[in-house]
């Protein structure tokens, strides 16, 4: 998909552990990973680019590829600093639209406690925040554990 999308250099690895050391010597410019991966899994590659004292790049684009759409799943992929979240099965059009996103509206980047990564806030409207709202249907659905379509992927990543 990537070299029909006009991607010319690309590397592949087996692993999140293998794309940490690829990641040592090729300066990507993103990162598509599988949140199913062994030894190393995409959740703990995402982790190790944004905390690892040795990351060659925390501030590393990272697009996660899954076909467990499940809140907590999707919450967990952002809270580990997932730039962006994709349910499988993809298409060109979608991944086109995601590596779109961050090469021309990157998210700034924030640092606090407990979380370093892309800003998880994406409603930039603040006239639009509906925290209490979002929280208890974000409950509602983890109660019944219940697979999101991409659409409320992305309205629940956005807080709308």
């Amino acid at each position: 998909i990537l070299h029909s999308l006009g991607v010319k250099i690309s590397r592949e690895a087996e692993d999140g552990a293998d794309a940490i050391k690829e990641l040592s010597t090729f300066p990507a410019d993103f990162a598509i990973v599988d949140w199913m991966m062994d030894p190393l899994d995409g959740i703990d590659f995402a982790r190790l680019v944004r905390n690892a004292s040795d990351s060659p790049n925390p501030y590393l684009p990272i697009i996660m590829l899954t076909g467990h759409t499940e809140t907590q799943r999707i919450m967990d992929a952002r809270d580990a600093g997932v730039t962006e979240f994709l349910a499988k099965p993809i298409s060109a059009k979608a991944l086109f639209q995601r590596i779109v996103e961050i090469i021309e509206r990157p998210r700034p980047f924030v640092r606090t406690g407990n979380y370093f990564g892309p800003n998880r806030r994406r409603n930039k409207d603040p006239s639009k925040y509906r925290g209490p709202e979002r929280r208890k249907s974000e409950l509602d659905k983890q109660s019944g554990n219940v697979d999101l379509s991409q659409e409320e992927i992305e309205a629940l990543l956005a807080g709308d």
